[in-house]
């Protein structure tokens, strides 16, 4: 083998080389953006359901608050009023209703809502 022939021979596996370790890098890297991403959607989330305690004390919040009960789930909680008792979800941002939210709601807009008195014995 002459020169050249090494030569080429090396550049060729270190540019292998440069390759493979160029692809284990991008595969690490979209690993952690999607470490990140995840982090990311849980810290919104925990923010969601520590504001959404704290809603009913907020200078735009038309009820009065003492007279709120936090649930947490399905929904966050039921303001009961003289007149009326409303099913409360508070929302943040962009954030959408869950299935069983729309469920809930679409429950109450039916008029399929009831109130039942259960004794024990």
């Amino acid at each position: 083998m002459d020169q050249v022939s090494i030569s080429l021979f090396i550049i060729v596996l270190l540019l292998a080389l440069l390759f493979l370790l160029a692809i284990r890098q991008i595969f690490g890297l979209r690993g952690d953006i999607a470490n990140l991403k995840s982090k990311r959607q849980s810290q919104s989330t925990k923010y969601g359901q520590i504001t959404e305690q704290f809603m009913p004390w907020s200078l735009n919040y038309p009820y009065d608050p003492a007279k709120f009960r936090f649930i947490g789930s399905p929904i966050d909680g039921i303001q009961f009023e003289e007149d009326k008792v409303i099913l409360m979800e508070f929302k943040v941002s962009t954030s959408q209703m869950t299935s069983v939210q729309r469920r809930v709601k679409r429950l109450v807009d039916e008029g399929k809502v009831a109130f039942e008195e259960i004794r024990l014995l």
